[in-house]
């Protein structure tokens, strides 16, 4: 796989990964549901399980590729702003345009 295409798999699983506590029931995707609603402070949690599992594709991928770059805490906040700004869809969704009744 090119260099290329692992950033671009790399985006695309992070946009995909951040969207789903947010459109699903399930505990962490797919476990069971989680009841007729479930809380933001799980989607959240979610959301943080997700970003590392996200980081673990792309640490593997920048192994596969290479000499592994060092990264300080900037890198984390960073990628972490990043997740969130790819996980707003979602959340406009399930918070703002859904109808709930």
């Amino acid at each position: 796989m090119s260099l290329t295409a692992s950033v671009w798999l790399v985006i695309v699983t992070a946009f995909i990964a951040a969207n789903l506590p947010f459109v699903n029931h399930r505990w962490l995707v797919v476990g069971p549901l989680a009841g007729p609603r479930k809380a933001l402070a799980v989607r959240l949690a979610e959301l943080i399980v997700l970003y590392f599992l996200v980081g673990g594709l792309a640490l593997l991928l920048e192994r596969r590729a290479g000499q592994i770059a060092p990264q300080g805490w900037e890198f984390y906040a960073i990628t972490g702003t990043l997740f969130l700004t790819l996980a707003f869809p979602g959340f406009i969704y399930r918070y703002l345009l859904r109808r709930h009744g």
